[in-house]
């Protein structure tokens, strides 16, 4: 499996299900490479929890300016080439974000005459030159050469698959998404740092953080003892920070760092009533799964581009609304007053996504795949 950056050196939804379904297949007795840049001290390849991790380059700042950096992905996809080219697979699966990577697996996989499989995490098309103006005219080129470049698409949500037809790609997609550790939840109490409201996601513009403070401070007004618990960090840290205290809310809402262990993570939602996610893109949206894991409804927002809408059924495990502070905040008190879903429905609805469910999947679609003619 190629993508840049390794779980648990790097915390992000592509590198956590990377890891989950490596380790899973490698128990089923399959050996599995993660490929990505080097974030531990020694040698460059180790052995952990039965999967083997490649690291190619020393790390690089993945992100500039709030946005994701070019050079990094170029970097870590001209040295995955010659390490992937020693090295006979009978399957290379790469994550197409960011794209570059792509090219030195289809080299590899033309040479060896192995199987590659692309993993759709996203597809943005025309969103590219909102996201960077006139170099996204280049960044669409790039995602149309790599949809033409296999017939091996795996698509991790309906949305992915959606966008990734309306780019022209007419083969055949497989829809596995991201998955949950059932078992790891139950596990885990709750922290003592209580809270009534959750939000966890890197703090840039997209994920609108700033959308749920103002919401709480609707909902200051007549409930003053609502609490507010923001973890993350990122480039709006310091807007966020400024935000709560021009709006007078240092006692109803804190933003604390990025939580590296997932037992704490879950620990910390557990301690909640509900998580928000307000975001305008999503590719995916693991910790709405994980929250209704650990029995919280989940409030997310209707945007074209927000793939957590397709997780979450009104009433059942959560609320779809609209981008509006009064609308997130009357949900939010929705749930606060009782009147939203249970923690057992909660609970229910993310059981179908158990990562050791997804790894069936994968692994029958890779098997699939290896045995085409």
């Amino acid at each position: 499996m190629v993508y840049d950056v390794i779980f648990p050196y790097v915390v992000g939804g592509v590198q956590l299900r990377n890891w989950e379904l490596a380790k899973r297949l490698s128990g089923r007795g399959h050996e599995v490479t993660l490929f990505g840049m080097k974030h531990w001290p020694g040698p460059a390849i180790v052995e952990r929890e039965g999967v083997r991790l490649h690291g190619v380059c020393s790390p690089r700042e993945l992100y500039r300016n709030g946005r994701r950096a070019f050079l990094p992905p170029i970097y870590t996809g001209l040295r995955t080439l010659a390490p992937l080219l020693r090295e006979r697979y009978d399957l290379i699966d790469v994550a197409n974000f960011p794209y570059f990577p792509f090219f030195s697996a289809k080299i590899a996989t033309l040479t060896q005459r192995s199987r590659l499989v692309v993993t759709w995490i996203e597809v943005w098309g025309s969103y590219w030159q909102e996201y960077l103006g006139k170099a996204g005219l280049v960044a669409r080129a790039i995602e149309k050469v790599c949809a033409n470049g296999t017939t091996n698409a795996v698509a991790i949500s309906d949305m992915t698959k959606r966008d990734l037809r309306r780019i022209g790609y007419r083969g055949p997609v497989e829809v596995i998404g991201c998955g949950v550790d059932v078992a790891g939840v139950t596990s885990v109490g709750a922290s003592a740092a209580a809270s009534d409201v959750v939000f966890f996601g890197r703090l840039i513009k997209e994920k609108n953080a700033d959308l749920l403070i103002r919401a709480i401070a609707l909902l200051a007004k007549d409930l003053p003892e609502v609490r507010c618990l923001i973890v993350g960090d990122g480039p709006a840290r310091d807007g966020l920070v400024s935000l709560i205290h021009d709006a007078d809310l240092q006692r109803q809402v804190r933003v604390v760092p990025f939580v590296r262990d997932h037992a704490e993570v879950f620990a910390t939602m557990k301690a909640s009533k509900v998580l928000v996610l307000p975001s305008s893109r999503e590719g995916f949206g693991i910790t709405a799964l994980e929250a209704n894991a650990c029995g919280l409804p989940v409030i997310t927002t209707r945007y074209p581009r927000n793939a957590c809408c397709d997780l979450i059924r009104d009433g059942e495990n959560g609320f779809v609304c609209e981008p509006s502070d009064g609308e997130v905040a009357e949900r939010i008190r929705q749930v606060l007053v009782g009147a939203g879903p249970s923690p057992s429905d909660c609970a229910r609805s993310a059981a179908r996504y158990d990562w050791d469910a997804l790894a069936t999947a994968v692994e029958r679609y890779y098997q699939r795949v290896g045995t085409r003619a």
